[in-house]
């Protein structure tokens, strides 16, 4: 837990190093608050009324989460992708099919390159 709230403390921060860690956890906590969303807002039934009082989704609560938590899980992506020695822009290899996400995938389980980059020191050791 104290990684997903330190992302959350670095919401805007995309400058440094992230480690696997950070990430991964990050991902765990997320993929869970994310499933809680949608089954309290099932369980709720919320929904998100339009201008004129239509009914936009039901999901109310899940796409408020969506929105809050966008910016903290960019810079995490961008920082564990500086830690392994890569460009944020690499981000926009995604937009390849298939491929993309499997290189993408790999770069997020590959270890940290040891010692100093330009992204600054290494993470492992500092927490």
């Amino acid at each position: 837990m104290k990684w997903y709230l330190k992302c959350l403390n670095q919401y805007a921060d995309f400058s440094g190093r992230a480690r696997r860690t950070e990430y991964w956890m990050f991902t765990l906590f997320n993929m869970i608050f994310t499933l809680l969303t949608l089954f309290i807002g099932a369980l709720l039934g919320t929904a998100l009324f339009g201008a004129s009082g239509t009914v936009i989704g039901s999901m109310g609560l899940y796409v408020l989460y969506l929105i809050t938590i966008f910016i903290p899980g960019l810079s995490v992506f961008i920082r564990r992708l500086h830690d392994t020695e890569n460009s944020g822009w690499m981000f926009f290899i995604l937009l390849i099919p298939l491929i993309g996400s499997i290189w993408v995938f790999v770069l997020m389980i590959m270890d940290s390159k040891p010692g100093e980059n330009k992204w600054g020191p290494n993470p492992k050791g500092i927490i």
